[in-house]
């Protein structure tokens, strides 16, 4: 039974992604809905038949009382049939009905719901940039994907546990007082009047205070994973004050943007009371007059009695839930700032597969300031033949990880273009484009699983052997036998820490050469690849690296100018261009910039620009 309705719904039901999603609150929820609309719809149902059944319960509870003025044996006689008919009604069909109605909305559409909305808006993000992340805090994108489904999750269930209940039950209650005398219809009217202006008083300030709150919880969740992300330069620096500091202002404002949010609730609160004891007064107290004249039953005044008293252990529900719908929704617009952000770096819609033959990479009048009009590339023209190996050095500024980082797609040129075997990267996919490019960085970060998933990232189908000859061609085979993470997984199967961080930085290096060298990708790009390598390490890879180079074209950046001065022709960057190229010993000779920075580098590395000066 339970497998039934919580397969009423395929949370990863195939779906069309999204470059601009709705920006608007309810277009946002109405999309990601979709898939529940029918179940949406009986549950809605379901909702005004349970409330029904109250009324209805409170009424016949009424229409007993005014049965029992006559003699118990007359009244089993004349309505014991409809007894059995409404106890069996009670006994099996209203619980059935209840069940379903509960079935409905915690096994069909909670846990998918939530499921559904963090898929797509993991999905969502996933599909950003490069520079998008680069924007933010990690922190803060991983706490409103976190936050927000169990949100939105939280606002659907009060629409139909708490909104579409309540409203039927008080259209069913000013009903079951018309019956009785339309005049009790008014002190109920005019309380109702009164708790609808409490209500949107309170829906009016609890979004904009919930939407403060949760921006301040998720500045709170970036601050705390950023000092726990760089814990090694806190603690080298003695900084655990001033990150202590640092989140504790940002705590601070979180919890003043709760105490008002709280403060909302308070005034809410002891308003309901008043409020409710008007409703007591005047529903059960008119009916009383009623009786009094004549003009009302003892059956009417005890209807009305339960059902006032009903009201009013339900007001504060109602309004709680009224409450929580809308601080909800707040929460929920606050994580759209992260999940419904359009897509600005996109595949061309009529995009193909890079279909590359030679491995020939061109660069015409690239350009690239980061939107500042200065720094990154500026006008620059590259012609890199297939097979030919590049290396490519410059102070830090000059232009180097810009150009890789355009050749990869991860920014879209603001001028020139970038041609693959004659085909423009922006015309192509970006998928594509990245399976044909293998890179090591200078920054290897792995991720936080087992040695061997991190170099089967390279090549996801790759059997165990391919794996360990990987790992054997970057020098690394030997320690990770050897590794042991805190649960006892030994050798391709420990865990390296979030980051790689468990590993030094050459065995990090080594692994992430190992996962390139496995991907056997035909172009390939080096930016420091041996740079946290030891000099008995490096003199142990070079080799490793030359064999990994033959037959692709390559582009490496390199401050070491040891590692690239036999290349076939090295580039030399400056103020975001080109200003020389040619081989080695053709650069030394021409005594410029190359031959400054080799006759000043101490142990193969370029000095600083004003060393250099």
């Amino acid at each position: 039974m339970f497998r039934f309705f919580e397969n009423m719904v395929d949370p990863y039901v195939d779906y069309p992604e999204q470059n601009t999603p709705p920006t608007a609150l309810w277009p946002f929820f109405r999309d990601y809905s979709k898939p529940f609309k029918k179940v949406f719809v009986l549950t809605g149902i379901m909702s005004i038949i349970v409330a029904a059944i109250e009324i209805g319960l409170i009424y016949y509870m009424g229409r007993l009382v005014d049965l029992m003025k006559g003699s118990p044996s007359e009244i089993w006689q004349t309505y014991g049939t409809e007894f059995i008919v409404v106890a069996l009604f009670i006994l099996i069909l209203r619980p059935a009905l209840q069940a379903l109605d509960v079935l409905l909305l915690n096994n069909a559409i909670m846990p998918n719901y939530g499921t559904l909305f963090r898929w797509r808006a993991h999905r969502q993000v996933l599909r950003q940039s490069v520079g998008w992340f680069e924007d933010d805090f990690a922190g803060r994108i991983a706490n409103r994907i976190m936050q927000t489904p169990p949100a939105a999750g939280e606002v659907v269930f009060q629409v139909f546990d708490a909104i579409s209940y309540s409203l039927a039950y008080l259209i069913g209650a000013a009903i079951l007082l018309t019956t009785s005398d339309w005049q009790l219809l008014m002190p109920l009217l005019i309380w109702f009047a009164l708790y609808a202006a409490l209500t949107n008083w309170t829906i009016k300030r609890v979004g904009v205070a919930s939407k403060a709150a949760s921006d301040a919880r998720s500045e709170v969740t970036g601050r705390v994973v950023d000092s726990y992300t760089n814990i090694h330069s806190v603690k080298m620096f003695a900084h655990h004050d001033r990150e202590v500091n640092y989140t504790k202002s940002a705590i601070e404002n979180a919890r003043k943007t709760f105490q008002q949010e709280m403060r909302i609730f308070t005034v809410m609160d002891v308003c309901l009371v008043v409020l409710n004891g008007f409703l007591i007064v005047g529903v059960v107290g008119w009916a009383f007059f009623l009786w009094s004249t004549g003009h009302a039953t003892v059956g009417a005044v005890t209807a009305a009695a339960a059902l006032t008293l009903r009201l009013n252990s339900m007001t504060a529900w109602i309004m709680w839930a009224l409450s929580t719908f809308f601080q909800q929704l707040g929460v929920v617009a606050e994580g759209m700032e992260t999940i419904a952000q359009p897509i600005t770096l996109v595949d061309d819609a009529g995009a193909k597969r890079l279909k590359l033959t030679d491995g020939r990479v061109e660069m015409e009048g690239l350009s690239h300031h980061y939107g500042r009009g200065s720094g990154g590339l500026d006008r620059v023209d590259l012609v890199v033949k297939p097979g030919e190996k590049i290396g490519l050095i410059g102070r830090s500024g000059a232009g180097k990880s810009t150009l890789v980082k355009l050749l990869l797609r991860f920014y879209d040129p603001e001028g020139g273009r970038i041609l693959i075997d004659g085909q423009d990267i922006t015309k192509v996919s970006q998928d594509s484009l990245r399976q044909n490019i293998g890179m090591v960085q200078q920054d290897s970060a792995l991720l936080h699983r087992t040695i061997r998933e991190n170099i089967l990232y390279g090549r996801p189908d790759a059997s165990d052997a391919n794996v360990i000859a990987a790992a054997k061609q970057a020098q690394a085979h030997g320690f990770i036998t050897d590794l042991a993470d805190a649960d006892g997984r030994s050798g391709y199967d420990a865990q390296v820490g979030e980051r790689g961080v468990k590993l030094s930085g050459g065995q990090r290096q080594r692994i992430a050469l190992a996962r390139v060298i496995l991907k056997n990708a035909p172009i390939l790009l080096l930016d420091e690849a041996t740079s946290a390598l030891d000099s008995e390490v490096e003199a142990a890879i070079q080799e490793t690296l030359y064999g990994m180079m033959e037959g692709k074209t390559v582009i490496a950046i390199a401050h070491r100018l040891s590692t690239i001065a036999e290349m076939d022709r090295i580039l030399v960057m400056d103020q975001g261009r080109i200003v020389e190229e040619g081989s080695h010993d053709m650069l030394l000779a021409n005594g410029g910039l190359y031959a400054d920075f080799w006759g000043r580098q101490s142990g193969g590395f370029l000095t600083t620009e004003d060393e250099a000066r």
